[in-house]
Order: structure tokens, then C-alpha cells, then sequence
């Protein structure tokens, strides 16, 4: 699904100091104004924040977006430990987020059962005697969530966007990319050995000696490795052309032969679908060559391995301190584990979001934030309209397309207007591991109903407790969950300025995702289609390329650089965020000039440096190495200094001119909303 999102990272409280009596918004010991702000805006705005806010060692990035999803963390936990005192009737959605809950917290029993709640897949895979029994297998092992090759799942038809279809997704890998696997640096060698050992450590726990562990972690390795190389990178599957292959089940087996891609769905209990989209044919193509070629031993060794990095965290402390050793530690830098009652909560939330979720907004939404925030939607929606019939460099036919699409993007703010039912999905107080496995056969029967039915237009993809945002190409809808409606991004009671420069940007940034390289590619009622002239596509990508080029000289690590064609969506909604909620803003004013200071700073002062505390964060070198690979999303300092030197009011606000470092000349900006 073509959901993209607003990102990870967070700051202050705020408005008006003389209506809440707490620290100003931006008051000078949360910037750093020893720094020229055209120097290093980010350091400028945040510099004092990232000092009363060092790393904590459970974290391998800690910024104001995370500090506000950390103190998300402790209502959810207070609503998950009053359902969990309650000792309510079986069955009722109280008794299963209390009794998920306390089925977690509980090591000692977890500690006691070892891997014996796992032993049931371990035993499927080990009584693999024939080819066909691989099938069934993995069948199985997709039934419990557990996806050894491939994510089988519905997905709205990119084509006829109202109706769901079949969907395959290439899986399979231990590491969070592929270019772990095949590059050829200093650092992915290591990080090659480290998950070497992770899987060794995987195979001792589990009973084996330590050699014959070491022999099956090569031989997973080397088998992974080759799904990796058959693997598209993170770049080709941003390109929506590229990862839409329709067939039926004939054309998906001829891909994947000789792997009997209709009998593994019916292993899994379902019909064939009339439709798949395929979205990686080469991938598949590999998964047959394995099939055919490995040897039964290897299947045998390879699906073991799946089954215990995907159940590692939730088994005895041994597993999951090898679990941590290697994602945490070797993977993003992180000295310390999270509070083990953060790791269940989170499990838990993720299991029964949208119950969680329901008491979360009778307890913390008011309904006064989702009025003002309708307000302001439209007010962006004004905003941008303005913009696009004032580009010099569209044609008017693709102006009226433009703005026919932004007049029918679908906003959805709060929560939804009608709740999952749970009633289906068994939770027992006295198995983790049970209960995580239930929940994954409960999502993917809720999943896979949906094949071949029209898509459910309430339908959310983020729970109201998600402190982000997202826009849904195939549904032309923006989304913004109930938690991300507090400061550093809305405040209630706060000044427009403020609340412009966070949520406002917000807003834009998630409308402007309906018109960046991915998102222009789909028409006003979601389908992936043609709607721009030639000429004015030509243009589009020329601008963009302007953004590509300004972030790809961003050296996030000595002789690591951004990579600008992966973040280039999310960098054209920042930029476009800006400058349509800075339109919207001047709207506001109604012609009139605010000449009033609040904190010291003037409006358009203010606009700027609430965008900039949003991304306010530190952040330890591996996880910036890791994010750069996989994350569409630019880092914190780079989503401050990359676009706002692109912004002529920016420059006007803070009185820059050429002699600043930050300085781009006019004619060298990106100018695309």
C-alpha cells in the first residue's frame, strides 16, 4: 500500500506564555543563539533543546517527535493498566488488552516456557520429507504472520482503486535492506558478521551445538543473500509503474515456477483470486529457482531461522537480549534496551489498536482540537489552490487537473467513524507468544477478506494514539491521528503563527504528497493514471531534480552522504508543506501586518522556528547510517537546513542574505508548489 507518512521526530509546550504561565514556546535556552541562524537554522532553533535532551541510552534517536510518542507511551500504558485491573468478563475488550498486557510483562513464566510456544512451527518445518511439503509449510508459517518469502496481502488495484485486489511483496531478509547483503564497505561486512552471529545465537539457543549453529547461519545467509540479490532496492519500489505487474494466478505461477504459488493460498485456507499484482516479477522469478535447486535440508534450515528472528523477541530474556544485541545495538547504535513494559505496550497497542485507541480518545482528544483543525485544513486547501493557479510553469490543463484532485483529497482527523471488532481474536493470560501468533492469524483473516470487495472508505491505517500522519495516494485522502494533535505540532490554545509553522506545515506536507514524483502519478479518484501534458511532467521532473541534487551534497557522516532520490517525495512535501502553510498564514491576516512579539519574535520568526522544533533531535552515528539506507525521510537536520534555504520569506524573516553559508542564489532554488 502507497501509504507515505510525515516521518519520526518531536519538541516544547506552548502558545501564549501569559495564558498557560509555563516556558515560552521559544524561549533562548531551547535555541542556541550563538549560532548564525544562516549558518545552521536547525542548531539555531534546537540547540538548546538537543543539550537538555542527550540521548538516553535506550534510544538510538531522541527528538521532540519522539519525546511527545514517549509520553503517548504512558497514557496508552495507564489505559492498558486500568483495563488490566479491571479483571473483566472473558471475552470483553478489557480482559484482552489487560490479559495481552500482563501475558508479556510475565518473564518468569516466559523465561519457563523457552521455546517450547514455538515448538509447534518448528515441528511443521521439521517434518518437511517431500518438495510439496515446503508448500504447505509456508503456508502454515504465513498463517501465523510469519512471512519466510513473501508478504501475500489485499491492496487496493492501483488501476480501479475502489476495489481490492491480491497483492505480493518480496520478504524474506533477516537485514532491514538488501544492500546490507551485497555492499561491498567496511561497515556492511561487519554488520554482515554481526547478524551471523545473531542467527548462530538464534540456532544455540534453540538447542544446538555451537559449530553445527555456525554451519546453519552461513547456509541462511548465503540463501538469503541470494533473494537479496533479486531483490528491487528501496528506490525501485518508490516507482509505482515499475512495481505494478496485474496477472492471474497462471501469469504469477509462470513467474515463480515451479513453486506452486495457487497451492500455497489454498494451504493457506483461501480461493485463488482472479487478480494479483506482483509487485517484484524478478523476485519471484528467484523464489522458483530455490525451490527448485535447494535441498530439502536447506529449506528445512532457512524456515527454522524465520521462525526464530520473528518470535525472538517475544521468548525467554536470552532470545530477546540477541535480538536487541543485533537490531539495537549493531543495527542503530542503541546501549541499552527499552523498559520491558515499553516493549508490551507497544506489542500490545499494535495487536488491538483501534481498541486501545478508543478509550485513548475518550480520554485525551478534545473535540475542540478536530474543529480547529477542520478550520485549518481548508484553510491549507485555499492556500495551495492559490499557489497552483499561480505556477508559471504548468499549462492550464494540468492546473485544472491539479486543482480538481486537491478539491476531492478525503481528510480523515481524529479517529475513525466506526471501530474494529475484536470479538474474533482469542487473547489467554498465560502465553506472549500465543497471543502475538493469535493476533497475526487475526489480522491476516481481517486482511485477506478483503480480496475482491470494494475498499472500505472508513478504513484507517494508523491508530488515534500514533503521534504521525500519513497520505493515501489510492484513496486521495489525508490522515491525521488524534496524537500528533499536541504540541510541538498543534497547540490549542497557541498563536496562529505557531500553529501554522508546526501542524499547518503538517497539513501541507501531506497535501503536497498528493502531488510529489509518486503521489502526481495518480488522479483525483486514486488511480494510478496519466493527468499532466507531457510538457508540464518534463518540467516537474527538472524542478525535482533541483531537490535531488541539494540533498544528495548533504554529508550526513564522513563520506556518507544523503541520498536524494530515495528521500525526494518527502522532501517536496517539506518544502511544499512550507510554503503552502506560510500562504495560508499570510491568508489569515487578512491583509493586515501582525506586528506583535510573542517570546520575542516576530510572526514570520515564529512560523519558521515552530517548523524547525518538530524535528528538534539527537542522534547516535549508526542509526543515522541506517535510516540514510532505508528511510524515505531525510534526518532532522536536514529536513530544517535543506528546504527553508529554498524559501525567499524565510531569508526576509531573519534579515539573510548572500553572505550566509545556508544562502542559495534565486535562480539555483528548488521552485515547485
Amino acid at each position: 500500500m502507497l501509504v507515505v507518512s510525515i516521518g519520526v521526530s518531536s519538541c516544547a509546550t506552548g502558545g501564549k506564555e501569559q495564558n498557560t504561565g509555563t516556558k515560552p514556546v521559544f524561549s533562548a535556552e531551547d535555541m542556541d543563539l550563538s549560532v548564525d541562524p544562516g549558518t545552521n537554522f536547525f542548531e539555531y532553533a534546537n540547540g538548546g533543546w538537543r543539550k537538555q535532551h542527550p540521548l538516553p541510552d535506550d534510544k538510538s534517536r531522541y527528538g521532540s517527535f519522539d519525546l511527545l510518542a514517549e509520553e503517548n507511551k504512558e497514557k496508552v500504558k495507564l489505559i492498558i493498566e486500568n483495563a488490566a485491573a479491571q479483571n473483566a468478563e472473558d471475552g470483553t475488550v478489557s480482559q484482552k488488552i489487560g490479559d495481552f498486557y500482563a501475558s508479556g510483562m510475565d518473564m518468569d513464566a516466559i523465561n519457563k516456557a523457552g521455546i517450547k510456544p514455538i515448538q509447534p512451527l518448528l515441528s511443521k518445518i521439521n517434518s518437511i520429507e517431500k518438495q510439496d511439503d515446503i508448500v504447505k509449510v509456508i503456508s502454515f508459517l504465513q498463517q501465523q504472520g510469519i512471512n519466510p518469502l513473501f508478504y501475500y496481502h489485499a491492496t487496493a488495484d492501483q488501476k480501479n482503486s475502489k476495489m481490492n485486489i491480491a497483492g505480493v511483496y518480496q520478504s524474506g531478509l533477516g537485514m532491514p535492506d538488501r544492500d546490507y547483503y551485497l555492499e561491498k564497505t567496511d561497515d556492511a561486512k561487519k554488520l554482515r558478521d554481526a547478524y551471523q552471529n545473531y542467527l548462530t545465537t538464534l540456532y544455540t539457543l534453540s538447542g544446538h551445538a555451537e559449530t553445527e549453529a555456525a554451519k546453519k547461519a552461513e547456509l541462511v545467509f548465503d540463501f538469503e543473500t541470494s533473494l537479496a540479490k533479486a531483490s528491487n532496492s528501496r528506490l525501485e519500489n518508490r516507482d509505482p509503474h515499475k512495481t505494478y505487474n496485474k496477472v492471474d494466478i497462471n501469469g504469477v505461477e509462470e513467474m515463480v515456477k515451479p513453486f506452486p504459488f495457487a497451492s500455497f493460498i489454498k494451504g493457506m485456507g483461501y480461493s485463488v483470486p482472479a487478480e494479483i499484482n506482483v509487485s517484484q516479477p524478478e523476485f519471484l522469478a528467484e523464489v522458483g529457482k530455490l525451490y527448485k535447486k535447494e535441498k530439502l535440508s536447506t529449506w528445512k534450515t532457512f524456515l527454522t531461522s524465520v521462525v526464530l528472528r520473528n518470535t525472538a523477541a517475544y521468548l525467554t530474556q536470552d532470545f530477546v537480549n540477541a535480538n536487541f544485541a543485533f537490531y539495537g545495538q549493531a543495527m542503530s547504535g542503541q546501549k541499552e534496551q527499552e523498559p520491558r513494559w515499553k516493549k508490551v505496550v507497544n506489542t500490545t497497542n499494535g495487536a488491538l489498536g483501534e481498541a486501545v485507541g478508543q478509550l485513548f480518545v475518550a480520554e485525551y482528544f478534545p473535540p475542540a482540537a478536530k474543529k480547529r483543525m477542520d478550520k485549518l485544513v481548508e484553510n491549507l486547501r485555499i492556500a495551495f489552490g492559490q499557489r497552483i493557479s499561480q505556477l508559471e510553469w504548468m499549462s492550464d490543463e494540468t492546473k485544472q487537473a491539479a486543482q480538481e484532485k486537491l478539491d476531492a483529497i478525503r481528510v480523515k482527523i481524529g479517529y475513525p467513524n466506526k471501530w474494529r471488532d475484536y470479538s474474533d481474536l482469542k487473547v489467554v493470560k498465560t502465553s506472549y507468544v500465543e497471543n502475538i501468533l493469535a493476533s497475526n492469524r487475526f489480522e491476516l483473516d481481517f486482511d485477506l477478506a478483503k480480496i475482491g470487495k470494494p475498499v472500505d472508505q472508513d478504513e484507517w491505517f494508523m491508530t488515534p494514539q500514533t503521534v504521525n500522519a500519513y497520505y493515501n495516494p489510492l484513496a486521495n485522502e489525508i490522515v491525521f491521528p488524534a496524537a500528533i494533535l499536541q504540541p510541538p505540532f498543534f497547540y490549542l490554545d497557541g498563536d496562529d503563527a505557531v500553529n501554522y509553522g508546526a501542524i499547518g506545515v503538517v497539513i501541507g506536507h501531506e497535501m503536497t504528497h498528493g502531488f510529489d514524483d509518486q503521489g502526481r502519478l495518480f488522479a483525483k479518484d486514486g488511480n494510478m493514471e496519466e493527468w499532466w501534458t507531457a510538457e508540464d511532467s518534463e518540467k516537474f521532473n527538472a524542478r525535482t531534480k533541483v531537490l535531488v541534487d541539494q540533498f544528495n551534497q548533504f554529508e550526513v557522516l564522513p563520506g556518507v552522504f544523503a541520498n536524494g532520490e530515495l528521500s525526494l517525495g518527502e522532501n517536496i512535501a517539506d518544502l511544499g508543506g512550507l510554503l503552502i502553510s506560510y500562504q495560508a498564514y499570510l491568508n489569515s491576516l487578512n491583509g493586515k501586518e501582525n506586528t506583535e512579539k510573542i517570546d520575542g519574535f516576530t510572526d514570520k520568526q515564529r512560523f519558521y522556528l515552530a517548523y524547525s522544533r518538530v524535528w528538534a533531535q539527537n542522534i547516535r552515528d549508526a542509526e543515522i547510517a541506517r535510516l540514510t539506507k532505508v528511510d524515505v525521510h531525510s534526518l532532522g537536520s536536514n529536513r530544517v537546513n535543506g528546504p527553508l534555504p529554498n524559501v525567499q520569506e524565510w531569508y526576509d524573516a531573519f534579515g539573510l542574505d548572500a553572505k550566509s553559508p545556508l544562502f542559495i542564489t534565486p535562480e539555483e532554488r528548488a521552485s515547485i508548489w
